[in-house]
């Protein structure tokens, strides 16, 4: 009887440790499966910023993505929606079409895209009203056209703590007047608006404040630098910068002008973009990637994946 047990008992513990032996297998090839993710980005130069190294960092994992972006620089939700209704009312208007010649519902209906994502131009992120009701509107055309795409909200950044936009004595009514209050008024907006849209946030705008905010990366203003006496080659300390900020730049007479671009994000900013959106639409962690961009520290550039996965780690809870 006792042999007999002991028989029934082994059988079963074969079963179970066979069982977990194929779950834990089924498991391990899927998270080292290949995935191919076709992405639809609508947006500005943000957009083409934020998904500049993407390529790169698909290609280390070992995926495959197909981006096709829709890049109007300075463009807003407005823009956009605007466009396609003014192509849906004449096909042969011009003002309904982007630069290549194509309207939006060219775009959407030429592939089967995963995800679409809408943002809002910069300057007027931080004003939720400016969003209404043209984000609704791109989210109902977009759900028409490409019902299968998951509609994505990309959040963008607030600008450089040392922008002029925060040089105002008296900021205008309902204008941010500190890189803090730029981020804390656009995060808003923005995650009102994708509740409303019932759509994910890709927090790209939350990451560039975690880096810009950290004790050890993040980027301090130079306050040794002769801005009244500077000539050219000449540039103030940046490091750890996410912003193109100071530069020598050739105007319209070839001459070259010191200006500032507290915007636009330089190579530091757009690797840590790539990795926001990496994580989003791969779902899988960008931390060990190993892909690194020429010129960044590895060190530094170890710190924001870590930071984009921190990111995205902290939407989802």
């Amino acid at each position: 009887m006792k042999t007999r047990i002991s028989i029934s008992f082994a059988r079963f513990v074969i079963v179970v440790l066979t069982s977990l032996f194929w779950l834990t297998a089924v498991a391990v090839v899927d998270a080292d499966s290949p995935q191919t993710v076709r992405l639809l980005t609508v947006g500005n130069s943000f957009s083409r910023n934020a998904t500049w190294y993407l390529p790169d960092l698909v290609k280390a994992g070992g995926h495959k993505l197909v981006h096709r972006p829709i890049v109007v620089g300075g463009a807003s939700l407005q823009l956009h929606a605007e466009k396609f209704q003014r192509n849906e009312l004449d096909i042969h208007d011009k003002g309904g079409l982007y630069t290549n010649s194509r309207s939006l519902k060219q775009e959407l209906t030429m592939d089967r895209w995963d995800f679409v994502t809408i943002q809002q131009a910069s300057i007027k992120s931080h004003d939720i009203a400016t969003y209404r009701p043209y984000a609704e509107q791109l989210r109902a055309f977009i759900a028409k056209h490409a019902p299968q795409a998951k509609l994505l909200v990309h959040q963008t950044w607030a600008y450089r703590c040392d922008d002029p936009r925060f040089g105002a004595t008296t900021p205008k009514p309902g204008e941010p007047a500190t890189r803090k209050d730029m981020y804390r008024m656009l995060t808003n907006a923005y995650r009102t608006i994708a509740a409303e849209l019932g759509a994910r946030v890709i927090p790209v705008g939350d990451a560039f404040e975690m880096a810009d905010t950290d004790e050890k990366w993040c980027y301090r203003p130079d306050t040794t630098f002769d801005f009244k006496n500077v000539r050219s080659p000449a540039l103030p300390d940046q490091t750890h910068s996410l912003h193109t900020g100071w530069q020598w730049k050739k105007g319209k007479d070839g001459k070259l002008k010191f200006g500032m671009d507290g915007h636009h994000a330089n190579i530091a900013g757009q690797y840590l973009g790539a990795c926001v959106f990496y994580e989003v639409l791969f779902g899988e962690s960008v931390v060990a990637n190993r892909f690194v961009p020429k010129g960044l520290d590895p060190a530094y550039a170890r710190f924001l994946r870590a930071t984009a996965h921190k990111a995205v780690a902290n939407l989802k809870h």
